[in-house]
This record gives C-alpha cells, structure tokens and sequence, in this order.
C-alpha cells in the first residue's frame, strides 16, 4: 500500500552514482521535494528522462529538491545494476540524485510500485502528491495532463494539489 496524502517522507541513506550515499534531508528541497521511482530499463522511464531533467532544471532553482531511486532487481534485469545506472545518469545528463535500494526496503516503505512513480512532499515532509509525472510517458508531445509539474505548482503557491493522486503509468518495480 503506498503511503496516504499527509504522510511524512519514510526515511532512508542509499548510494548513489556519484559515489555519496544521501539520506532524504541531504536531497530534501527548502520548499518541497520529489523522489521518483526509476531504472534504466523501462520504456516508460525512458521516454520521461528528458521532461524530468527540464523538470528538475526548472524546479530546482524554486527550492525544490529531486532524486530518483532504483528498486529493480538487477538479478533479473541486468541493465538496472549499479554500473548500467552509472553510466545511463552520464549519458542522459541527469540533474538529480540517482539512487540504488538494493535491499528494496525503501521501494516498500513509500508503498512504491511502478517505474517512473513520483512522491512529492512539502517543505515539512508532508506528502502533497503521489503518481505519475503526466499522463503519457512515452510520448511528451501527446501528453496533455501534467500531473507533476501542476502538482509542483500548487505546493509552491501554498495550494493543495488537484488531484492530489494519480494512477502512475510504468513498469512494475521487478522485485526480489
């Protein structure tokens, strides 16, 4: 079960592929924070990475703090390993922690199913925001609700999001 609107941000302390390992306070954003459910496998996620770097590249500067976790087994899906991660953050030119829960105790704690799945919280931790980024992953240009980026705008203005919660439309997390 994924956490409920209000929910306070599980913690967690995970490597990441710039070689720190970052706790939810060191990624946490003055105003509000995203933590996204990812891999490198993933069509879904694929077709997201370059809306979520502009995403990041936009929001960040407003206080928003942004990293995204990979909970894929990679002994079942071997490009979600460390290594493959290292390399698809270089060559996409990730703007975001990218983190590893290899035990995948973080992917449960937020209830988390499906790659790519965004949590938004507010600057006190809250849980304003769960589900997709917009509602057509693969294809940017077809996509006309977007969810994360009205989401984001709420929280910033002082606002409840609406909706508060979406279907998230991905891969499911390949668990062990």
């Amino acid at each position: 079960m994924s956490l409920s609107i209000g929910a306070t941000a599980p913690p967690f302390s995970l490597p990441a592929v710039d070689g720190h390992t970052y706790t939810y306070d060191d990624v946490k954003g003055a105003r509000g924070t995203v933590i996204l459910f990812w891999c490198n496998h993933c069509p879904f996620v694929q077709g997201s990475e370059a809306r979520l770097v502009r995403i990041v590249s936009e929001y960040a500067d407003q206080g928003v703090g942004f990293a995204a976790i990979n909970a894929n087994n990679p002994a079942t899906h071997v490009e979600d390993d460390f290594p493959h991660m290292v390399e698809r953050a270089k060559t996409q030119g990730y703007n975001f922690a990218y983190l590893q829960d290899e035990s995948q105790d973080v992917a449960r704690s937020y209830g988390a199913q499906r790659t790519p799945e965004a949590f938004l919280f507010d600057a006190d931790g809250a849980l304003r925001y769960h589900g997709r980024i917009d509602n057509n992953p693969q294809d940017e240009r077809a996509a006309n609700a977007h969810d994360l980026r009205s989401a984001l705008d709420a929280v910033l203005a002082g606002q409840t999001p609406d909706p508060a919660e979406t279907g998230p439309i991905g891969c499911t997390i390949k668990w062990k």
